[in-house]
């Protein structure tokens, strides 16, 4: 079974059967249950809680005050000339003009589902509860999820659905909501964000990025997002220009991004139960024939953000999609500049590498 078809497949087995059929869960009714039941286990098939006795996510005090609806409207607004992310491509996208990321204001979502190939501090037993949303801003060539991001594979979905799709995951002992690609979809997942939280969602809520944020938008998060896991890509613009749909402008605006994701949710340290609920989580991808700006984005982050950052040093690369077309990057990356990278980033004094096992 194919990526694709096992993501369809997924999606409608999720879709059609109900909660109790994967997990018999203790379930969140209301938003206080989060505080009334402290001392209460689940009883999922682990029979591990999914958060922590007294845990409460970021988001639930803004719900209850009514700040979340408010962010997520004023999000809204901003798609009639569209400036959610660094394109600021300006397209009505209320008038259902595709901006950039060829995204109109009506949410689509390919798939929704346990997610058991994610860090380590989010799967835990019941895995991260992953929603992959269609379109992308950055649109890069090689991307290996090229037919979502790119090719806008998916269904429209509703706010309310995106809401009950929340629900669901928490129902079935996922650790965590985890938005795949959020940018352009932000006030969507505000929006929805708010009406689960009234519904009982209780999760911390993940935040998965390219890295390539605004920052008065991620200002729009504060309080919000519990988990920020952005990419950081290149520290090199003429790489981010040539392989992210001419995005030069990349290291310097994620480079402030992470800076201000740091301020907001700290340092990524996993619980007692080994599972993470808040702060900061980098991912970089290791490319061929492109060490040297690996090993740069190594230090930058070593110079600027905590020296126990949590850091994923990848090195599944693959050249999929048009990575054929440039030659520089048509291969694999080979074990060794892993590793250089990997050793390039503990001289540096980074302590808290995620390393995949190639050194």
């Amino acid at each position: 079974m194919n990526e694709k078809t096992r993501r369809q497949f997924l999606s409608v087995l999720l879709r059609s059967l109900p909660a109790a059929f994967f997990y018999p869960v203790f379930g969140c009714k209301k938003t206080e249950t989060c505080l009334q039941n402290k001392e209460l286990k689940d009883t999922t098939m682990s029979g591990i809680s999914a958060t922590p006795p007294g845990f409460i996510p970021s988001y639930v005090s803004l719900s209850e005050s009514g700040e979340l609806k408010k962010r997520g409207e004023y999000l809204w607004s901003l798609m009639s000339s569209c400036a959610l992310c660094p394109r600021e491509c300006g397209a009505n996208r209320l008038n259902g003009k595709r901006g950039f990321c060829h995204a109109d204001s009506k949410l689509v979502i390919s798939s929704f589902h346990p997610h058991f190939g994610e860090e380590r501090p989010l799967v835990g037993s019941g895995g991260s509860g992953t929603v992959f949303f269609s379109h992308c801003n950055l649109r890069c060539v090689f991307c290996i999820n090229w037919e979502i991001s790119h090719g806008g594979y998916g269904a429209e979905t509703g706010i309310g659905k995106l809401a009950e799709m929340m629900l669901e995951l928490q129902s079935i002992g996922c650790h965590n909501i985890n938005v795949v690609t959020p940018t352009h979809y932000s006030p969507h997942i505000l929006l929805a964000l708010d009406q689960a939280a009234k519904k009982g969602l209780c999760l911390p809520l993940v935040y998965n990025t390219c890295g390539w944020e605004k920052t008065d938008i991620l200002k729009q998060l504060d309080g919000v997002v519990d988990i920020y896991m952005p990419d950081f890509k290149f520290n090199d613009s003429s790489l981010s220009y040539r392989y992210s749909a001419g995005a030069d402008t990349y290291p310097e605006i994620t480079k402030k991004s992470l800076l201000e994701m740091q301020r907001q949710v700290g340092t990524a340290h996993p619980a007692k139960d080994g599972l993470l609920y808040r702060g900061l989580l980098i991912r970089h991808l290791v490319m061929p024939n492109a060490t040297e700006d690996s090993k740069s984005v190594m230090s930058w982050i070593a110079g600027n953000l905590p020296k126990d950052t949590y850091v994923n040093i990848m090195s599944q690369y693959r050249p999929v999609y048009r990575a054929k077309e440039f030659e520089e990057i048509n291969r694999r990356v080979t074990t060794e500049e892993y590793r250089e990278v990997v050793l390039h980033a503990k001289a540096m004094g980074l302590t808290n590498l995620d390393i995949q096992g190639r050194i």
